[in-house]
């Protein structure tokens, strides 16, 4: 185990690079391209021997080159951002309905128009409903950490499901932290390699990406559902067996600090949630009950244990996207299960800061008993 100071790409890379993907699909786009770069270099190095590293036209073919990579029964990743992944929109539930266990990054980027390249949570919210397992990224450690949970949660054969791991774009794709980057032989001992069923053999030959009339098709449906549902408890088996390993531990699809006597809780996504249990300590010390519940995972979507957590509490959620029309779309999320979800916080679009002023005003417009649902920050 050695500490590098690196950023949230670099070491989400370097957790690409301990999985050891036979395929790395590749076309790169603002703020994800020094992923692709460093596993260009990896391979080019000679640090990913048994790995092909294809270098496509566009966003759409590097998702269609992963599938048939994962088709062919081989381990896979790509990445993305933004523009890019609605580039790949077409792609994103043919994957997610062959149940092929790709691993794809998304560097979370405003969406056009107005153009702009800086980070947030329009691209990936906006896709929710393509039946990928989502999660969201805090910090740099995390993302290399989810590199490697991503795989093994993926590729259990109990989900069998394509994974998308959401970095905060610039926030945490381009900003430098000390990470723990874990030796190779802990990383195979985490990971097994790659073995499938679901590929093209022709010793047992079988039939993929086909059409379906309304009954089987409606059995396909309900058997991913089933699958996503599954894989809370892979999630939690896999966290388990990496804090055996490597010593570091998570919560499972949430993570909720200081809310079990909490009066207010602000419900976060991503790399803004440090600064908002910061702003919580700073409101305990001064009397007020605050607590900060972080969604790591959106997809499957944790909605009992939300709506026990913030049982009783008055409640905001900040996000960082705003679907015109109907607002946040966690928050949508959220109130589904929680009446106690009375503020939307629109934040961070475009790249905006988020200070912690801001996140105070939230709390002290929460402590009002707001009538009104949606706050702009």
């Amino acid at each position: 185990m050695s500490t590098q100071f690196i950023s949230g790409n670099d070491a989400f890379a370097a957790g690409i690079l301990l999985a050891k993907p036979a395929v790395i699909s590749a076309y790169p786009i603002t703020p994800q391209t020094v992923v692709v770069e460093r596993l260009s270099e990896y391979v080019a190095d000679g640090l990913l021997p048994d790995a092909q590293f294809i270098h496509v036209e566009s966003e759409h073919s590097a998702l269609s080159c992963a599938m048939g990579a994962s088709a062919a029964g081989v381990r896979t990743f790509t990445a993305t951002s933004s523009q890019g992944l609605l580039y790949m929109a077409e792609c994103l539930p043919y994957a997610a309905g062959g149940r092929f266990p790709i691993v794809m990054m998304n560097a979370n980027r405003a969406l056009a128009l107005p153009w702009n390249i800086y980070g947030d949570q329009s691209d990936s919210l906006s896709q929710l409903s393509c039946g990928w397992i989502q999660a969201y990224a805090e910090n740099a450690q995390e993302s290399l950490d989810l590199a490697l949970m991503a795989f093994r949660i993926a590729e259990d054969t109990r989900v069998s499901v394509p994974f998308m791991v959401n970095l905060d774009g610039f926030h945490l794709t381009h900003t430098y932290e000390p990470v723990e980057v874990p030796e190779q032989a802990l990383a195979d001992k985490f990971l097994p390699e790659f073995v499938t069923d679901n590929k093209l053999d022709f010793a047992k030959p079988v039939n993929m990406a086909f059409s379906a009339g309304p009954g089987h098709n409606k059995r396909f449906r309900i058997g991913h559902h089933n699958a996503m549902l599954r894989a809370f408890d892979v999630i939690a088996e896999t966290e388990r067996d990496f804090a055996e390993i490597f010593g570091r531990s998570y919560s499972g699809a949430l993570d909720a600090y200081r809310t079990d006597d909490a009066d207010y809780v602000l419900v976060t996504l991503g790399s803004v949630s440090g600064l908002a249990r910061t702003v919580a300590d700073e409101l305990r010390d001064e009397g007020v009950r605050a607590g900060v519940l972080r969604v790591r995972y959106v997809r499957p979507f944790p909605g009992k244990e939300i709506a026990a957590i913030l049982a009783g509490k008055r409640v905001a959620v900040l996000e960082k996207d705003l679907a015109a029309g109907r607002g946040g779309a966690l928050f949508t999320e959220v109130a589904s299960v929680s009446p106690n979800a009375s503020l939307s916080v629109i934040g961070g679009l475009g790249g905006e800061d988020i200070s912690a002023g801001a996140i105070r005003g939230i709390f002290e417009t929460l402590r009002r008993e707001p009538e009104t649902e949606v706050l702009y920050l």
